[in-house]
C-alpha cells in the first residue's frame, strides 16, 4: 500500500496532511528559514541538473523537453528515484518545490513517481 503523493510550495503553509515533506530544489529557496520549511529532506539528487534548470529557464516552449531530459536524468539517478518511493511505501509524500509556476520539475517528478508506484 502506498501512501498519498501531493506536490506543494515552500512559500505555502505546511499542513499536518503533508506527511513526509520532501524539498525536491538543488538550490534552498530564498527567504525560507529551516524552522519554517518544516522538512524531513531535501533531496538534491532528484533536482535537475544546473545545467538543465539553467536552460529550461522556465520558457513555455521548452516545457516539452524539458519534461523528457528531466526524465532522462531521473532515470540516472535511481537512488534518489529509490529514496523516495520508499518514503512512499511508508506514509504520505510532498515534493515542496519553490517555482512560482505549475510548470516545474516536482510536477514532472511527481508524474515519474506515479509512473513507478503503478
Amino acid at each position: 500500500m502506498a501512501g498519498r503523493l501531493t506536490t506543494k510550495r515552500i512559500y505555502e503553509g505546511t499542513s499536518l496532511d503533508d506527511g513526509h515533506r520532501v524539498l525536491v530544489e538543488r538550490l534552498w529557496p530564498r527567504g525560507i528559514s529551516k524552522e519554517r520549511a518544516r522538512l524531513d529532506l531535501w533531496l538534491k539528487d532528484v533536482a535537475p541538473s544546473p545545467e538543465l534548470r539553467k536552460w529550461y529557464g522556465h520558457d513555455s516552449a521548452r516545457w516539452p523537453e524539458f519534461r523528457r531530459r528531466y526524465q532522462v536524468e531521473l532515470e540516472l539517478h535511481q537512488e534518489a528515484v529509490e529514496q523516495l518511493l520508499e518514503l512512499l511505501r511508508s506514509g504520505d509524500v510532498t515534493l515542496v518545490y519553490a517555482a512560482g509556476t505549475e510548470r516545474n520539475s516536482a510536477s514532472v517528478l511527481e508524474s515519474f513517481l506515479r509512473e513507478r508506484m503503478a
